[in-house]
C-alpha cells in the first residue's frame, strides 16, 4: 500500500485515469463493433458511414494514449479495405 502522501495521491490519480481510459476504450470498441456489424450486413453505404464515424474516434484514442498510432492505422486500414471489398 502507498505510504507517502505523494504515492497516495498518485494511487488516487491512477484510479481516476483508469476509469476515464476504460470509458474511452469502450467507446472505441462500440464504434468498431458497429462497423463490423455493418460489414456483416453487406450494405456498403451503411458500412462506409459507420467507418467514417469510427475513424475519428479511433484516432482520438491515439492522441489520448489509449491506442498506439500504428495499431490504430492498421485497424482503420483493414476496415476500410473490407468496406471497399463490399462494393465488388
Amino acid at each position: 500500500m502507498a505510504n507517502s502522501p505523494q504515492s497516495k495521491k498518485r494511487a488516487r490519480q491512477a484510479l481516476r485515469r483508469t476509469l476515464v481510459n476504460k470509458t474511452r476504450r469502450t467507446r472505441i470498441r462500440s464504434y468498431l463493433r458497429k462497423v463490423e456489424e455493418a460489414i456483416a450486413g453487406g450494405d456498403q453505404s451503411v458500412a462506409a458511414a459507420a467507418l467514417k464515424a469510427a475513424q475519428p474516434e479511433i484516432m482520438r484514442g491515439v492522441t489520448k494514449g489509449i491506442l498506439h498510432k500504428n495499431t490504430a492505422s492498421r485497424k482503420v486500414s483493414r476496415l476500410s479495405a473490407r468496406v471497399k471489398a463490399l462494393a465488388a
